[in-house]
């Protein structure tokens, strides 16, 4: 097992990207954040944390989006839905989904088809902690990239947060 982040690098990161995304959406006054469920939760409740030292919490729109029932890669298992919460419309705004790793890009392509079912946004954007460069099965990539690694595909990469693991930490195994 390799640390790829540990807590403070995380950290370090997390800032980073929090700033990246104010650097190119400086009032997000036309930007949604949107987290996925269930793990980019993790990282977009510590990007939005970022942004609102900077910007004032009522101008941040930040939703949490479920898409257990638009993957295409998970088909005989029972499928536990987890809590979508947009109390906002997505219609014509720039729309940043955060995620804490990508990997095949299915997990994205199915978060498109879930953000369909909110309206038609102007522009989607990607912020990811971890991509797994040179694993993709579709053509997506990250517009923010917290850390690129290069695994072999029998590789995990685990992404543990404090709130749930009892530390904040990014391995390889």
């Amino acid at each position: 097992m390799k640390t790829v982040l540990n807590e403070q690098q995380i950290a370090i990161t997390i800032k980073r990207l929090g700033h990246q995304i104010l650097e190119n959406h400086s009032d997000l006054e036309n930007t949604v954040l949107i987290g996925i469920q269930p793990r980019g939760v993790y990282v977009s409740d510590q990007v939005v944390k970022e942004i609102q030292q900077l910007v004032p919490a009522d101008k941040i729109n930040y939703g949490k989006l479920d898409i257990t029932f638009y993957r295409d890669d998970v088909r005989n298992n029972l499928h536990v839905p987890n809590q979508t919460s947009i109390n906002f419309s997505i219609e014509g705004k720039n729309v940043v989904l955060i995620d804490d790793v990508l990997w095949t890009g299915r997990t994205i392509r199915a978060a498109l088809d879930a953000l369909l079912d909110f309206g038609r946004p102007a522009k989607v954007e990607l912020c990811v902690l971890v991509d797994r460069r040179f694993s993709r099965q579709l053509p997506i990539q990250a517009d923010y990239v917290g850390k690129s690694i290069d695994s072999i595909i029998s590789q995990k990469v685990f992404v543990k947060w404090k709130a749930k693991d009892g530390i904040d930490e990014v391995v390889l195994q």
